[in-house]
Formats: structure tokens, C-alpha cells, sequence
């Protein structure tokens, strides 16, 4: 008998026993089948404390004492008004909390999962979509694909996977049609969300969570989502979804509810008439089930109760009746046979929980992937390309038009306008690097998810955006490098001109990474940029002399990547030219010396640093914290 033979026969002796004398009817054959591919999990006694913002000094106690189990081949409802404490378990469970201090033991199939088993072998569907707008639902799915299985597996194999995810999601309609974002028509919400579900099955995923899958969904279309998910506990998944206002028909669907007021668990068991039975027999005084006035079906009769019990601020009361029901003992008992009995044996089970990375595949394959996928699409999109082109266009012309031939015959009295265009050229990059920011900030949400569910580092996903924003602006300073270069007819090497404000415009994309990282929002970003920009520009050497500078201020000059910049656009001019400028040579008067390349290369050292900064600043800074 091998090891996955022997650890199926020992999981059916274990579900046996635990369902010899259960009063809550374990789904015996359910449970066997499930146990070649899902995991039992067990949280007990799970508390969760954080600060409260008003008194740093005082803790919060959101979770206390919360115990369940849940099993493979079953679909488990978590429920409780809002602020109870749903997401918050569910959260804890799939390994996203990042913030505020977590209590108690927490096993899948018998051992403490790690963080890297967690981003690997579990699946989350958030409550919002967190899509890819101009991807197509199958682009999407087989992009998560090719991040969420091994490098070696076949396309073909991948491919595959992802035809029978639409097969089961009934997405085969739309599998062609871009997702869409609020300003371009895509699919609909709930396809949206069965694509969202999609990105977790792809991977095939031991445990599903789902955090209000039917939010934001009609009655129908809540219904259809939930019927594709209960179709999942076939392939023996262990499935828990938090769910607040669910139809009769969706609540039919679930096998077992759990149901929390005020961070306790007031019941846990068979979901249904067990349920309905429970709180009227532990609480007498509760309206009566299908009496006049009173709710008609189960599901809009408990959420009404638990909703009331809440405003009442009965929750403790609830908790208590529970702690001290028989539901609670036999609980009690499932959750140590299970924590005692429940390790599994079979290698891909030992394999899961020992995984020692929280990524798939490597750096390489990885960003090899997202150039496959997101910057293809990128490449062919107008909203994209837009703002990131047009201004190095409008400015080029701008400027063809003012300084027509200004430099072909540089004198006395033309040197301070040829000053002047140099030094519009080295601050444009500064300002137009505002136009790098939203891909952040926006984008937040998704590289979030898409880094808890183990897709790629930050590392990663940081090298891969500056490398895509970097071919495009390699492009835009063409543009604007040839339109002025030759128009103004600058003198000098036309090589160091383009290279030095490719390099501006690449420290100003890093530049702005840093900026957006470090912002909680749009609105700080687009108002943090420009305000640190302007201060560099006081420290070119245009606006004020660097020899008229206060010595107290003349540090800044040393950290400020635009003077490099202009430095060389301005040796790289006016160089042997011998031109004039109030009595001194032009280089003299503005203070300028050294050598044109090493300018260059210093521009480089400024990008280097501020993409560090940038990854750390993603890596470390939780603006969207759980």
C-alpha cells in the first residue's frame, strides 16, 4: 500500500470516528472523497486584538475564543452582522493579516501552516474584484496560470486548465472579452466574479476562501456564483465563504454555518433547520420561526435574528448559550480528534505544508510572464500610451516652434535662450513623471492580491513596471530628443543628449514609484511630486547661481538629479564654444565644470537609489492594511 493509498484509508477511519456518535450528521462519504484534495482545518480558541485609534493604549478584542473545524468536500458559511468579526477570521485564516495580534492555534490537516504554504495552496477570492482591465476573462486566467503552476508543466497542460476553470465557471462566453474597467464596457459583475473565483482554481487550490462572493450581485446571479462554488466540494475542496444577506437559495447551498456576533462564535453545526432549531430552543424569546410577521424563509429569519441580537448588544448572552450547548462540546471534541488525528501522510500533502517559497516560479519566468501577458496589452492601449507620450510630443513641438535653429549659431546674446530650452528639457522628466503615478497607486489593490496569492515578490513586480516604463520612455525621448536636437540644432554629441534625458526620464519614473509607494492615495501623490520637484529646480543652476546659493543651502545641489542633468546638456553645448554671457564664458558664469560623462553617470547612481527606495517603500509601507 503506498503512502496517498494509506493516508485516504487513514482519513476514512478518522472521519468514521469522529461521526460515530455526531449528532450533526457528518457527511461520512463526503468527507472520504474529499480527502484526496482537500484539508481539514481547525482553528481553536483564535482571538484577534488590535490598538484602538483614539487610544493607542487600549487593545480591542475583535475575535475571542473563536473554535471550528472544517472539512474537505463541504461548503461552510461563515455569517454575523457587519462588524463581526467575518472577514476578519477569514483573513486570519488564509495568513492576510497584517496587522493587530492574532491568538490561538490555527492546523491544515494537523500542522501549522506557513505563510509560503498559505500563498501557494490556498485560494482567496476577495469581496472587490481586483482584475486586469484591458486583459480578456482567458488572458487572465491564463496569465495566473502560468504564475500559479510549476515553470516545467506544458503550455498545453496550462491551457487546459484554464478551458475546463471556463468550462466550470460557465465562462466560455465571454472568455474573449476584455474585462473592462469603470471607463470601458467589459464583462458584467457576475462574470467578474466568477473570473475572480477562476484565478483561484487555476492553481487548484487544497482550501478556498471567499470573502462575500455574492456582494454587489442580483438574487439570480448571486445564486448562479454560488451553485458554480458548491460545485467545487466534487473535487473534494474545502471550501469557507463569509457570506451577510444570503438568498434561500444560496443558503441551501452551504453544509454547515458558523455565525459570529461581536467577534464570538454564537453557533456552529449543520446549516438549516438545526440552525433555526438551536436559537429558538436556546432563546425563547425570539420571534418564532414562520409565525405572522415573522420572516418566511430560514435564511432571512436568522440574519434578522443575529442582526437584532447585535443592536441589542446580546451578542455575549448568544455566545454563552453556545459555549454551553451540546454544538459546542461535539465542536470541541472534532476539533482535538482532528488536531490530534488529522496529519495526513501522503508526500504531496507533506510536500504543501513544507514548502519553503511563497512563489511558484522564479524572478526570471516571472517577469517573463507579465512581459508576455500585461505588457502586450499595455503596448496596444491608447489610455496606457496616452499620457506617457503626448506631453514629450506637445513640449517637442512647443519648442520646435520657439527655438527654431536658437543654437546653430551659438553667440553672445543667444546663449541665455539656448540656456533656457536645456533647462526646460532636464525639468520636463520631473514634472511628467506625474504621469507614472496612478499605475501605483491604482494598481494597489491588485499587487496586493496578487502578492499574497503568491504570483511574484515585490521585487519582481517593481523590476517588471520599470522595465516596461522604461521601453516606452526610451520611445518618448526619442521623440522629443530628435524633434529638438534637430530643430534647435544643438551642438555636441547628439548620443549624450538623448542618453542624459533618457536617464532623467528614467529616474523620474523610479522618482515617482518612490513617491507613489509612500502615498496613501492619488491625491498626496499628484500634490507630494511637483512640490519636491519645485524645490529642485531653485538647485539646477538656472534660477540662482550655484556660486549666489547660501552655503547652508549648497548641499542640496549635490542631491538633486536635475543639476547633473543639465550640467551635462550644458557642457555638452557649450563646451570650446568660447561663448559670452554678462562678461564671463558661459560655463564660468553659471558655475558649471567637470566632465559631460561623468555628469551621465552620476544621473545613473540617482535612478539606482530611488529604485531602491521604491521597492522598499512598496515592500514595507502598508497603506492597505488587513
Amino acid at each position: 500500500m503506498d503512502a496517498s493509498t494509506a493516508s485516504l484509508s487513514s482519513v476514512k477511519v478518522n472521519v468514521a470516528a469522529l461521526a460515530t456518535d455526531d449528532p450533526d450528521g457528518l457527511d461520512v462519504e463526503a468527507q472520504v472523497k474529499g480527502a484526496a484534495h482537500g484539508m481539514t482545518v481547525v482553528f481553536k480558541e483564535v482571538g484577534y486584538l488590535v490598538k484602538n485609534s483614539a487610544n493607542k493604549k487600549e487593545q480591542l478584542t475583535l475575535l475571542s475564543n473563536v473554535t471550528s473545524v472544517l472539512f474537505p468536500a463541504e461548503m461552510a458559511a461563515l455569517m454575523g452582522p457587519s462588524g463581526s468579526g467575518k472577514t476578519t477570521l477569514l483573513d486570519i485564516l488564509a495568513g492576510r493579516k497584517s496587522v493587530g495580534q492574532i491568538k490561538g492555534t490555527m492546523l491544515f490537516n494537523g500542522s501549522k501552516p506557513t505563510s509560503n504554504f498559505l500563498s501557494r495552496h490556498t485560494g482567496y477570492v476577495e469581496q472587490f474584484d481586483t482584475l486586469i482591465g484591458n486583459m480578456t476573462v482567458r488572458e487572465m486566467l491564463l496569465y495566473t496560470a502560468e504564475m500559479k503552476t510549476i515553470r516545467t508543466m506544458p503550455m498545453a497542460s496550462k491551457v487546459a486548465k484554464v478551458i475546463q476553470v471556463l468550462e466550470q465557471l460557465s465562462l466560455t462566453r465571454c472568455q474573449d472579452v476584455i474585462i473592462g474597467t469603470p471607463l470601458t464596457r467589459g464583462i458584467s459583475g457576475g462574470q467578474a466574479k466568477r473570473t475572480n473565483i477562476g484565478l483561484a482554481l487555476v492553481s487548484d487550490p487544497r482550501v478556498l476562501f471567499l470573502d462575500e462572493p455574492t456582494s454587489g450581485l442580483d438574487s439570480f446571479t448571486a445564486n448562479e456564483v454560488m451553485k458554480v462554488v458548491k460545485g467545487l466540494v466534487q473535487n473534494g475542496i474545502t471550501i469557507c465563504a463569509t457570506i451577510h444577506s444570503p438568498t434561500p437559495s444560496t443558503f441551501r447551498l452551504f453544509d454547515r454555518m458558523m455565525m459570529l456576533l461581536r467577534g464570538q462564535m454564537v453557533y456552529n453545526g449543520p446549516n438549516g433547520p438545526t440552525a433555526v432549531n438551536f436559537f429558538q430552543d436556546t432563546n425563547p424569546d425570539v420571534p418564532r420561526y414562520g409565525s405572522p410577521g415573522v420572516a418566511d424563509n430560514m435564511s432571512e429569519w436568522i440574519v434578522d435574528l443575529a442582526t437584532q441580537a447585535d443592536r441589542d448588544a446580546r451578542g455575549p448572552e448568544f455566545a454563552a448559550k453556545y459555549a454551553a450547548s451540546s454544538l459546542c462540546a461535539d465542536t470541541a471534541r472534532h476539533v482535538d480528534f482532528a488536531s490530534t488525528n488529522g496529519v495526513s501522510t501522503s508526500q504531496r500533502t507533506i510536500d504543501a505544508i513544507s514548502t519553503t517559497r511563497g512563489t511558484t516560479v522564479g524572478m526570471p519566468w516571472a517577469i517573463r510572464t507579465l512581459m508576455k501577458y500585461r505588457w502586450r496589452r499595455d503596448f496596444t492601449d491608447g489610455a496606457y500610451l496616452g499620457p506617457r507620450l503626448a506631453d514629450k510630443a506637445l513640449m517637442g513641438f512647443i519648442i520646435f516652434g520657439l527655438y527654431w535653429h536658437a543654437a546653430k549659431n551659438p553667440r553672445n546674446d543667444t546663449a541665455e535662450n539656448i540656456a533656457s530650452v536645456l533647462f526646460i528639457a532636464t525639468v520636463l522628466p520631473g514634472f511628467t513623471a506625474a504621469a507614472y503615478m496612478p499605475s501605483i497607486v491604482l494598481e494597489r489593490p491588485l499587487f496586493l492580491r496578487e502578492r499574497s496569492d503568491g504570483l511574484y515578490h515585490t521585487l519582481t513586480y517593481i523590476t517588471a513596471k520599470v522595465a516596461e516604463e522604461m521601453v516606452i520612455a526610451f520611445l518618448g525621448s526619442l521623440i522629443f530628443s530628435n524633434w529638438i536636437w534637430w530643430s534647435t540644432e544643438f551642438r555636441g554629441s547628439y548620443a549624450l543628449f538623448l542618453l542624459v534625458h533618457y536617464a532623467c526620464t528614467c529616474t523620474g519614473i523610479v522618482l515617482a514609484y518612490f513617491i507613489a509607494a509612500l502615498s496613501p492615495n492619488l491625491d498626496v501623490a499628484n500634490a507630494a511630486l511637483p512640490t519636491y520637484v519645485v524645490t529642485l529646480l531653485f538647485f539646477v543652476g538656472l534660477l540662482i547661481r550655484g556660486s549666489q546659493q547660501p552655503g547652508y543651502w549648497h548641499w542640496y545641489s549635490y542631491i538633486n538629479f536635475l543639476k547633473y542633468s543639465w550640467d551635462a546638456h550644458m557642457l555638452n553645448q557649450f563646451k570650446g564654444q568660447n561663448v559670452m554671457f554678462s562678461g564671463q564664458e558661459v560655463l564660468s558664469y553659471f558655475s558649471i565644470h567637470g566632465d559631460k560623462w561623468a555628469f551621465f553617470g552620476y544621473q545613473t547612481i540617482f535612478f539606482a537609489v530611488f529604485f531602491i527606495l521604491a521597492w522598499l517603500s512598496m515592500r514595507l509601507v502598508r497603506w492597505s492594511s488587513r
